[in-house]
This record gives C-alpha cells, structure tokens and sequence, in this order.
C-alpha cells in the first residue's frame, strides 16, 4: 500500500475511543523514501492543532539532536506509533496502541527504512518488519529532563550517524 494511502485511512480512522477528542490524526511527516524512520508515542497538543508530528519543546529538541549529528530532519519520516491526541497527554492505553499498530506496520513497509529509532516505551511496542533495523532510544520528552537520559539520547543519535 502506498504511503499517501495508509495515511488518508489514518486520517479517517475510528477503531479506537481517541479520535472523539482529537482535532485531527497526524499520520507523520517526510519523505515516502527516507532511509531513517523516527516513531514516538502520540501526539501532543501542538500536534493535534497543526497535523505534525514532534512541533513542541520536545519535537525543538529532537531537531537540535539531528542537527548535531548532521541528519537532516526533512529526510527523516518522523511519526508516532499512536496518530490521536490522548486525553489530557496521558500514555496510550493498550488497546489504542493495539488499534494503531497495523497503520504504523504499513508506513514502515511502504517508507521501506534501513534503520527505525523508536522512541520511548510505548513505541518500543511497535511491531516489527523484517529487513528493517531497528534501535530503541528515550523519548525526547524524557531526554530533556533527566540528564543520564539526554546523554544517551544524543549517544545514541551520535551511533546513529554512523550507521546512515
């Protein structure tokens, strides 16, 4: 399936209660060929209001990361593994995980990254593809306040570099 096609379901998707609150889903951003694939939780509110994804402090400080290991965030397809706003930022529950995973399979099939940087717990449940590196890392939110965290989070975009 093409990627303009997964994300237009993503856009009209109801399998799960988080659309009734949301603005609007945010599929992710970039290109339909990008070698690196970033997934993060869900949304937050900057998202929902403007349908992309990593716009917020945390979304400013990822880019920063990029910048330093000269990775370029428009040839990276960032997304979330869960594409709603939760209520009141709260992590995804199981079965809204559950309800968003196929789309985030689909995306990497159709993207066809050689390496995914899933950030966070909750996105280390992404499912898995075959041929695909995968390599799990803190969630930016989580890097910029605790300082054992941000350095491993920027050694691991450091590895990262290497490895494009």
């Amino acid at each position: 399936m093409a990627l303009a096609e997964v994300n237009e379901q993503i856009k009209n998707c109801r399998k799960c209660r988080l659309w009734q609150d949301a603005k609007q889903a945010v599929p992710g951003e970039g290109p339909d060929n990008a070698k690196l694939m970033l997934v993060g939780q869900n949304p937050g509110a900057e998202e929902d209001n403007t349908g992309k994804p990593f716009i917020g402090r945390a979304g400013k400080f990822l880019n920063k990361v990029l910048a330093k290991n000269d990775i370029r965030r428009e040839e990276v397809f960032v997304t979330n593994i869960v594409k709603h706003l939760s209520p009141e930022n709260r992590k995804p529950l199981p079965d809204e995980i559950e309800a968003c995973a196929p789309y985030l399979e689909t995306q990497i099939k159709a993207v066809q990254p050689e390496i995914v940087v899933l950030m966070g717990k909750v996105a280390w449940l992404a499912p898995r593809v075959e041929g695909v590196t995968y390599m799990e890392t803190y969630h930016p939110s989580a890097a910029m306040r605790f300082t054992k965290m941000k350095k491993r989070f920027e050694d691991d975009f450091n590895r990262l570099k290497k490895l494009l």
